[in-house]
């Protein structure tokens, strides 16, 4: 037997993470009040004593904040989707300016990256970025809330996912780049890109398109999606399995310039022309889009702006404020890909 208590010992009793009980013995609201006076009780019980110093030092901000970067599988590890490229640099300026070192970590979904950094004091807190399926990603967001670790992601507002959310409205962007093609008279449409929950961008860009299709008084055609993960091969295989299935089309909408990009070289390759027989357009406005053949009509997010606010937002519930979820306005790019003039 040791002759002092710990404050693992502590955690083993009550059933809770060594983290939560440090936040119960220093009071902190991140702790409900039951598990707090459950966690203190066990505490006196065992004649538990505070280390004062080892206590500051734990409490110490590291004044570094990490960025957890996730992407579907693809065959080359040292590929990024260069939209997330462009978010990398803005929160790293973002978090310079504000004084705070970033922390870059590429994660699998599956990892247990969630019992890291804050309670290590790696970091003070965590920027949640990239794409990827989302249904075992759920259940960690709600340990990371849990556990009081201060978070913030980029994606799509859940009331299923715990955490402040920063997006764009990607609904929006679905919409108007759908309605832009119809006002370019395209009646026939087929969507590349995962339409479900373990997507939940790529699903609102799919809801976004499906309504301006009923708007304009089209029936919605389940038949006319096909999954892809957000990378130019799965884009090219996509479209594959779209002319595999001999259904006429003459519009096409990506869920990412990706896919987008995969999708035009397969489309040429079967002797199709852009836009005379397909236009199509994607989502992002990666910097390699304008520099496409031809130049791909998307809806542009700020990263600029995005980077910025999730910093700010991280920083202010590392400072105890209250932050609610952001949606950012798109922007439609219409280029020569959709049919238009430029």
């Amino acid at each position: 037997m040791r002759d002092k208590a710990t404050s693992f010992d502590i955690a083993h009793r009550a059933g809770v993470s060594q983290s939560t009980v440090s936040r119960a013995l220093r009071d902190s609201p991140l702790v409900n009040k039951e598990t707090r006076d459950k966690i203190q009780a066990i505490a006196t019980e065992l004649n538990y004593k505070v280390d004062k110093n080892a206590s500051n030092l734990r409490r110490q901000h590291s004044l570094t904040l990490a960025l957890l970067l996730f992407e579907d599988p693809t065959s080359d590890d040292s590929l990024i989707n260069p939209f997330f490229l462009s978010m990398l640099g803005s929160i790293t300026k973002a978090s310079t300016k504000a004084g705070y070192d970033l922390l870059v970590s590429f994660q699998n979904l599956n990892d247990d990256w969630h019992a890291e950094y804050e309670d290590s004091n790696k970091a003070d807190g965590l920027i949640l970025l990239g794409y990827g399926d989302y249904t075992d990603y759920r259940d960690k967001l709600t340990k990371l809330e849990e556990q009081g670790t201060h978070f913030v992601r980029w994606g799509a507002h859940d009331i299923d996912h715990a955490g402040v959310s920063i997006g764009c409205n990607n609904m929006q962007g679905g919409f108007d780049v759908t309605q832009h093609m119809l006002n370019m008279q395209r009646r026939q449409f087929a969507f590349i890109g995962e339409a479900g929950s373990q997507a939940p961008e790529f699903k609102e860009r799919y809801l976004g398109h499906c309504q301006a299709l009923k708007d304009a008084g089209l029936q919605v055609n389940n038949a006319m999606q096909f999954d892809a993960i957000s990378t130019e091969q799965s884009g090219y295989q996509g479209v594959q399995r779209l002319l595999d299935s001999g259904n006429k089309f003459d519009a096409l909408f990506c869920a990412s310039d990706l896919i987008a990009l995969g999708a035009l070289r397969c489309l040429q390759e079967k002797g199709l022309s852009i836009p005379e027989d397909v236009a199509i357009a994607g989502f992002d406005n990666i910097p390699i889009s304008s520099f496409a053949n031809p130049a791909l009509t998307t809806v542009h997010q700020n990263t600029k702006l995005a980077g910025e606010i999730l910093v700010d937002s991280l920083l202010r519930l590392i400072s105890g404020e209250e932050v609610s979820h952001y949606l950012m306005p798109v922007d439609l790019v219409v280029r020569r890909s959709s049919g238009a003039q430029t």
